[in-house]
């Protein structure tokens, strides 16, 4: 547990440190992130999109597209099926910026993955997705959504 609170620090050290060098928030970041990651699976992103897996308003999503556009992080674009929606793309800057500093730092897990066995991977591989269980909010009734109906 002691292994697992000290890793849980460092990716908060990480994530602190590169949103400080990229003068963002925390939602900032995270949207970044999300865009990152779409891009990598040539998936289009809607202002909708990033409000959902934010789970915030529409509002403030178009702050902080507005925000994040204003400082070149992203570009919106007429969405090329619906002309009346936007598609949200990070800049080649940001995404370079993102894998500059984090990226490089984060791409040393897959250096201590290849040093395991393939059978110390699996243990390891268990472990997490039992902890990730066990912790869900799906076993935790008290942080369930009350039932409309």
């Amino acid at each position: 547990m002691n292994s697992l609170a000290r890793l849980r620090e460092a990716e908060l050290a990480l994530s602190e440190a590169s949103r400080k060098y990229m003068q963002l928030s925390t939602q900032d970041m995270r949207a970044l992130h999300y865009l990152i990651v779409a891009q990598r699976q040539s998936r289009s992103v809607t202002p909708s999109m990033i409000a959902r897996h934010l789970r915030i308003s529409a509002a403030s999503t178009t702050k902080l597209l507005s925000r994040l556009e204003k400082g070149g992080h992203v570009v919106r674009h007429i969405h090329p099926t619906d002309r009346r929606a936007f598609v949200i793309e990070i800049t080649p800057e940001t995404a370079a910026s993102a894998q500059e500093t984090v990226g490089k730092i984060q791409s040393r897990r897959f250096s201590s993955a290849a040093r395991l066995t393939s059978d110390e991977r699996a243990v390891v591989q268990r472990f997490l997705d039992d902890m990730t269980e066990q912790i869900s909010l799906r076993n935790a009734p008290w942080a369930q959504e009350p039932d409309p109906a």
